[in-house]
């Protein structure tokens, strides 16, 4: 992402066009670029292919949006699928005339960029180890990787391989995999000290930024049915693993938190780890069930503070649901914080200030109410994802024995939040 061209922040689609200006690609390449969201744009417009095509010519070009479930193209890029854009679970705009947009979303943005777009594995290779050096700078001993269509595995594994890898990896497969993997007999945990298979992901909906998040008043995308999510939790439990399952809007997470309650007779006896990924609008009946059912509510705070102006915009009668970090937290359930980078910046101070102040900026805190303590969110980001991956024996806290997995900060966090900064990342 940090080597793609950057639209955060653009509040019009004259200025995320204006980023593009002067960009190239090698002969046969393409223009890569990421963060757009069309509901931060004033005027409201939606993107469009001719818009792009203005500045990017016959240069085939992919903008990843900011929540990474829809996809802009312009008419170069188009043309490599030759009509062919439609798949289940995707959605294609089209115009007044039944012509494409140039936006797809959902399940029709991701086999577009996997079938078209993805860097070769040597770029790919490069961009991770920067990213791994700019995590470290930044506190990171750790990550949960969401294993998308690329399929990261055996990039993680040329890391370690090379040395290059000084992180852990917790690594998801896609829950299409299930069957190889009991094929095989491979089970969760399976790795070494760095590197280990961890769990299945599975998409229930799309985003709010999207507008595809499943709503109890039938709105969005439903990408995962409820009995589709009972089986893949059936056979993955089978093979041995927890399953992640994205889901933002209301009615997408009651149809996990039903699948997972139907299920419990299976997973529950192997102390399966099941986690719903976002939670980011519950009703509010669905709230104590993730503490009742030992679902953990894997949050991001960061996206409470970058959501606030389109959450408010597209869910106004919906506000007490969302981003409820205080609210699962008191209801006892087990809350997790991650970054979900790209979408957000993979900078867990952010996030802890995010989850604390709920605010980024001069504006007051947003639903200040749903704040944590600093200590409740350095529990959330240290401590909970090491139970998640099983090692909570081995780190996530400060105790003779465990792995020396330490962040030396310029001040106590309890103290001065704000000025808190990354002196040293160790990794034991």
């Amino acid at each position: 992402a940090r080597r793609e061209v950057r639209l955060e922040g653009a509040a019009t689609l004259e200025e995320a066009l204006a980023r593009l200006q002067g960009i190239s690609a090698p002969p046969g390449g393409w223009i890569r670029g990421r963060g757009w969201r069309s509901g931060d744009w004033s005027p409201a417009v939606e993107p469009t292919r001719e818009a792009l095509d203005a500045v990017t010519g016959d240069t085939p070009t992919a903008l990843i949006a900011r929540d990474g479930h829809s996809l802009w193209l312009n008419s170069a890029a188009l043309a490599h699928a030759n009509g062919n854009l439609a798949v289940p679970g995707g959605v294609v705009e089209t115009d007044a005339r039944g012509e494409p947009t140039g936006v797809l979303r959902e399940e029709s943005a991701w086999h577009f960029l996997e079938r078209y777009v993805q860097p070769p594995d040597e770029d790919a290779l490069a961009a991770m180890r920067e990213a791994v050096r700019v995590a470290n700078a930044r506190g990171v001993t750790a990550v949960h990787d969401k294993d998308g269509g690329r399929g990261a595995l055996h990039l993680w594994q040329k890391l370690d391989a090379d040395g290059s890898l000084t992180l852990r990896v917790w690594q998801s497969l896609p829950h299409e995999k299930v069957d190889e993997l009991a094929a095989v007999d491979i089970r969760s945990g399976f790795g070494n000290r760095l590197l280990r298979l961890g769990y299945l992901k599975v998409f229930m909906d799309g985003t709010l930024g999207s507008q595809t998040a499943l709503m109890l008043d039938g709105s969005g995308v439903e990408i995962t049915s409820r009995e589709q999510l009972e089986e893949i939790v059936r056979r993955a439990a089978a093979a041995g693993f927890p399953v992640a399952v994205h889901a933002i809007g209301d009615l997408a997470n009651r149809n996990a938190l039903d699948a997972f309650e139907e299920t419990r007779d299976v997973w529950q006896p192997l102390g399966l780890r099941q986690r719903i990924e976002h939670a980011q609008c519950l009703a509010p009946q669905d709230l104590s069930r993730f503490a009742q059912l030992g679902i953990a509510a894997s949050m991001q705070f960061s996206h409470a503070t970058s959501d606030r102006d389109v959450a408010e915009r597209f869910w106004p009668d919906k506000l007490d649901g969302t981003y409820a970090f205080r609210s699962l937290w008191e209801s006892g359930a087990v809350v997790a914080n991650g970054s979900d980078a790209p979408i957000e910046e993979l900078d867990p101070l952010a996030g802890i200030r995010a989850g604390v102040l709920r605010t980024i900026d001069e504006r007051p805190a947003w639903r200040p109410e749903q704040a944590l303590t600093v200590e409740q969110a350095l529990e959330a980001t240290c401590v909970t994802p090491a139970w998640l991956a099983r090692e909570e024996r081995r780190r996530g806290k400060l105790l003779p024995g465990y792995d020396a997995d330490l962040v030396v900060l310029s001040h106590d966090p309890v103290e001065n939040l704000q000025e808190c900064e990354v002196v040293a990342t160790m990794l034991g």
